[in-house]
């Protein structure tokens, strides 16, 4: 079968077409924007990509077009499939489908963590020598591609709330029917699909009235917008963070823990990830493959050998002293909490972050009046501010107690950054998106200015 993918450089679409290529389709796609690292992959795979929404890639005529949530009317593409009438899907629909109604589904659902997660339950499956299967919003690196089929029943994957596409504006995840499932928060994101955290946990419910009585749902305890969602109505085993599993620290940075299980001490993971979001990412990527029949001390053994996926406090380059680290954070909560770790880590050594508020919710403002609070565990801000906010972001961190500056170009931050980084510096870029490109700008930068001292 011919799979023509629209929107393919997206992560979740990017993993489909790895998917559809493994189970043996001819998978071709397009896209408009491309950047590593799906697109590296895809060229990996030997899967034809076409920039761009013209009708020639068209032809010949696919047997199917998956079609992504950034697919809207009006894109050249879309309204071609709907003219010819080309049979056409969503990207969780197909995967459904094609894959999950067959297996034990391990879904890891909630406003953050939900890569990283998903990427250690998959690795301690693959430690125990399950070989499952997965799709992830990232690319971790104990595997080094975002999505595999799979060789057991067992598949685990990121289970986002996000639309499935423009004619399905049901959250991705009701389709991917879990026996395992992790809602690690639960907060207000998505702005431009969603009106407030009540819309989202409507959806998060659609997601629970799936789970089966034999299923399992792991949660933090006391969360109080989970535990409205649960409300109302939960018919699967619960677990939880602070119940049955819980974490004592042996580092602060939260390099090293005990695993507690009921109480009891059961084993100790020591790796490279900082802080207690990770910690507690841990446990619930423990407890899910403990659900799915892994020992205790594998998947403990497991996570001491785990790499962390691509894009999370990931450390591009040292140069003259000074590190320069790369995060997908774009939430004030996910900002707060990589600073945290990152701290932890580094303890009095200078701390200069950089931010680009590239999400839609973020554009939106939503988030301006928390988000000076969000980075307190930094030195000092530097901050990109796009032409298309629909709000002032110099205006709304005018308060910020750490010293802030905004800018309009990334080469000024680089400038700056030069101008200001000194030796033993953390420089911690966070962005959602490709940011310009300004990682390798920074070290290239550094690096001049070390040659020139």
């Amino acid at each position: 079968m011919h799979v023509h993918i629209l929107g393919i450089c997206g992560s979740f679409m990017g993993g489909i077409a790895a998917i559809a290529k493994s189970l043996g389709h001819k998978v071709t796609g397009s896209d408009a924007n491309v950047y590593p690292p799906m697109s590296t992959q895809l060229e990996a795979l030997g899967i034809m990509l076409t920039e761009g929404y013209d009708e020639a890639q068209f032809s010949p005529a696919p047997d199917i077009v998956v079609i992504g949530n950034a697919m809207s009317r009006g894109n050249p593409a879309v309204e071609y499939v709907l003219n010819r009438n080309l049979p056409y899907t969503s990207g969780p629909q197909w995967l459904l489908d094609n894959l999950l109604k067959d297996r034990w589904v391990i879904g890891i659902a909630g406003t953050h963590g939900k890569t990283t997660t998903s990427s250690m339950v998959a690795w301690i499956l693959e430690h125990a020598g399950l070989k499952p299967g997965y799709l992830i919003g990232g690319v971790p690196e104990n595997f080094g591609v975002s999505a595999r089929v799979g060789d057991c029943p067992f598949f685990v994957i990121e289970a986002d709330e996000y639309d499935s596409a423009f004619f399905d504006k049901r959250s991705k995840f009701v389709h991917y029917r879990p026996k395992t499932l992790v809602i690690n928060n639960l907060e207000f994101d998505h702005a431009d699909i969603f009106a407030d955290l009540s819309a989202i946990q409507t959806q998060f419910h659609h997601l629970v009235r799936m789970v089966p009585e034999n299923g399992l749902i792991l949660t933090p305890n006391h969360t109080p917008s989970i535990e409205d969602t649960l409300k109302k109505g939960c018919w699967s085993s619960r677990q939880a963070l602070g119940k049955e599993w819980a974490a004592e620290l042996i580092n602060q940075d939260g390099s090293e823990f005990y695993v507690v299980h009921n109480g009891c001490q059961v084993g100790s993971v020591k790796w490279s990830l900082l802080g207690q979001h990770n910690v507690d990412n841990a446990l619930m990527a423990i407890a899910s493959a403990h659900h799915a029949g892994v020992t205790l001390p594998d998947a403990i053994d497991a996570l001491s050998h785990f790499k962390n996926v691509k894009r999370r406090m990931e450390i591009k380059g040292f140069v003259d002293g000074i590190t320069v680290y790369d995060d997908f954070a774009h939430h004030p909560t996910a900002i707060a909490t990589t600073l945290d770790g990152l701290r932890k880590k580094v303890g009095h050594a200078r701390i200069l972050a950089v931010l680009e508020p590239r999400s839609n919710t973020m554009k939106m403002g939503v988030h301006k009046d928390t988000l000076a609070g969000a980075w307190h565990q930094a030195d000092e801000v530097f901050l990109f501010e796009p032409s298309d906010m629909d709000w002032s972001l110099s205006l709304a961190v005018a308060h910020s107690e750490t010293p802030t500056h905004c800018f309009n170009n990334i080469e000024n931050i680089v400038q700056a950054l030069v101008d200001t980084a000194q030796d033993g510096d953390h420089i911690l870029v966070m962005s959602n998106g490709g940011f310009g490109g300004i990682h390798s700008q920074i070290l290239s930068a550094l690096s001049a200015r070390e040659q020139k001292a």
